[in-house]
């Protein structure tokens, strides 16, 4: 059997890494029934910071195809990654599509596949933040309506896809990110000194990101979350903040002035799980930082108006706070008080990858168009 697996920006090659561990171990144990897997990389992230440096530190293959594909509009990155993508796919003739997430990638990737009736594996299947002016979501909604298997990491992934009629080649299966962390946390503990480097005790400070379209691209959002940010640092809470390109972009471009913030370059996985970790509370509009800060069971922040990740917020550990400044503060001096509701994890037990797996390796159990 023969699989292809599409990534192109960070979250994503973290997903990856569990999954290929997992397909690893499948064909050690299964000899006559191997998976050949090729990994093609779309370049929807191509900086160091957001791209090498993930296969570098996780021990990932090169990939086999890498299409350079770049930054642009949506339309265009996701017609070029589309195009490109179709080419791979005529010439590997693979069995099945493997697709992660939300990003053009996951859509594009998809459309290539299925257009050619090819099934696609949809990796973190069944999210909704219900907010369709989010490009993420279009993108997950889509997707998720055409692919073959969908590999849901809760049961509200679940049921969201009942609610819209799928209920064929659904699959619960937990969460690939917390196979992630639980790989990788006693590496990074090991290799970062991220702390030493930026001078900071744990529990001292605050961890801020800030990346998706809705905050970066409505200059009054990010004026608003950033002064929130600076209201945090005078109340005598240090902020830490890892800075996305196009966030630094964006912050450029409308001359924002900003102080009291710690602004650092994007890090590496392995500092990031550091720096989450440590921190007293993390603010930020990531879907899987917000997944982190809770397996960390460190108070989480969410700059944003809703979440996917609605179990975050049921279990008492995250509280959304918008982009009012005002409002911000508040939910980061109401995070000291913060307790689960339950100690429990919805996100499963840390073998979702195998789970997926041994799913995709009997071809009798797809449910195809």
């Amino acid at each position: 059997m023969k699989i292809i697996n599409i990534v192109g920006a960070r979250p994503q090659f973290v997903k990856l890494a569990p999954i290929l561990k997992a397909i690893e171990k499948h064909n050690a144990e299964n000899p006559d029934n191997k998976i050949t897997e090729v990994l093609v990389h779309t370049g929807q992230h191509y900086d160091y910071e957001m791209s090498q440096i993930f296969f570098d530190e996780l021990s990932l293959k090169d990939p086999d195809y890498h299409l350079g594909v770049g930054s642009g509009t949506h339309a265009y990155q996701t017609g070029e990654i589309l195009k490109h993508t179709e080419e791979v796919l005529l010439k590997e003739k693979p069995d099945l599509v493997m697709v992660y997430g939300d990003t053009n990638s996951t859509l594009a990737g998809a459309l290539a596949a299925v257009k050619l009736h090819i099934p696609v594996a949809h990796v973190e299947a069944g999210l909704r933040s219900f907010n369709r002016k989010m490009p993420e979501e279009i993108n997950r909604v889509l997707t998720d309506h055409i692919s073959s298997l969908l590999f849901c990491p809760t049961k509200t992934a679940v049921e969201n896809l009942r609610r819209e009629g799928i209920e064929k080649g659904v699959h619960l299966v937990g969460d690939v990110m917390y196979d992630a962390v639980l790989l990788y946390l006693s590496l990074a503990e090991k290799k970062s000194n991220i702390l030493e480097r930026l001078n900071l005790e744990a529990k001292s400070y605050a961890l801020a990101t800030v990346h998706r379209a809705e905050n970066t691209d409505e200059s009054g959002r990010l004026e608003g979350i950033l002064k929130g940010l600076e209201g945090i640092a005078k109340n005598g809470l240090p902020v830490v903040f890892p800075v996305h390109p196009r966030t630094r972009k964006r912050i450029k471009e409308a001359g924002f002035s900003i102080s009291g913030i710690m602004l650092i370059d994007a890090v590496s996985y392995l500092d990031m799980l550091i720096l989450e970790k440590n921190a007293r509370v993390i603010l930020t509009d990531s879907g899987g930082v917000q997944k982190e800060a809770f397996f960390f069971k460190v108070p989480c922040v969410t700059l944003r108006d809703e979440t996917e990740w609605v179990e975050t917020v049921e279990a008492g550990w995250n509280t959304l706070a918008g982009c009012e400044p005002e409002r911000i503060q508040v939910a980061v001096s109401n995070s000291t008080f913060l307790k689960p509701v339950e100690d429990s994890n919805p996100f499963g037990n840390g073998n979702s990858a195998y789970k997926i797996v041994k799913v995709i390796s009997d071809k009798t159990s797809w449910e195809t168009f």
